[in-house]
């Protein structure tokens, strides 16, 4: 086996393997949950729909660290990867302080947010102060986080830990939430379709005024101005296979 680049890249993700044809792409997608199989499922499809237009066939896999690994074969593979990488990016193995990255929330400790950019990174207490007063579980709850949801963070520090912290644009989504007219559910591992029916089958159909996605299967609920975004995580609950969290908007 003998790595191989389509695109700029300095952490392996990419290489060609076996025969001419075919590359295998490590994305900065994770898959998590009780039914890893299914959410890579999910997952191949998406990328399937995404990649449809080209002439390539897609198999998905799990790497150790639990990212999604395309092998990817055909006329356009090379494309396809380029594709893929663009849009997801590629697990870090190292970070450097000032660079900004991609992760996924992870955990809530006692004195940290848990960040998984590739490698574990912490968003300490002091630089939580941002999203106002409270210990780090008390404000995800407040805002609505829940393991998995894609954030943005800048590293600060790489010595012993690495530490970050949220950059301005994901501080300002974060306080946008919060300041709005209306509440927010956020939910991880599930389609847009499978919200949709869980609001359907509970009769709320008319309490949203949308859903935002934020990853590829993370999502945000949007309540009417005059709906109760704690109401709709009980309804809808039952017939989630996810985490929920709920922003009471300030603004109501």
């Amino acid at each position: 086996m003998r790595n191989y680049y389509p695109v700029p890249c300095n952490n392996g993700t990419e290489e060609r393997i076996g025969r001419k044809n075919m590359i295998k792409v490590v994305t900065l997608q994770h898959i998590y949950g009780k039914n890893r199989d299914r959410m890579a499922g999910l997952l191949k499809t998406l990328v399937e729909n995404e990649l449809k237009n080209l002439e390539v066939k897609v198999e998905i896999s799990i790497t150790p660290e639990n990212w999604a690994e395309y092998t990817l074969e055909g006329e356009d593979e090379e494309v396809s990867a380029n594709l893929l990488v663009s849009r997801y990016g590629t697990p870090a193995k190292k970070a450097e302080p000032g660079k900004v990255y991609m992760g996924f929330l992870q955990a809530f400790g006692e004195d940290a947010f848990l960040v998984d950019i590739g490698i574990p990174v912490r968003i300490e207490a002091e630089e939580l102060k941002a999203l106002g007063s409270g210990k780090p579980k008390q404000l995800a709850l407040r805002f609505g986080l829940i393991p998995h949801l894609p954030v943005e963070v800048e590293i600060i520090e790489t010595n012993k830990n690495v530490k970050a912290r949220f950059t301005k644009k994901q501080l300002d989504t974060l306080w946008s939430w919060k300041k709005a007219a209306t509440d927010r559910v956020t939910v991880n591992g599930v389609t847009r379709s499978e919200i949709k029916r869980a609001i359907k089958k509970t009769g709320h159909g008319r309490d949203i005024y949308e859903i935002e996605r934020l990853g590829l299967l993370e999502h945000a609920i949007v309540c009417q101005e005059k709906t109760d975004g704690p109401g709709i995580v009980a309804a809808i609950g039952p017939y989630l296979k996810s985490d929920l969290g709920v922003v009471i908007g300030d603004g109501r």
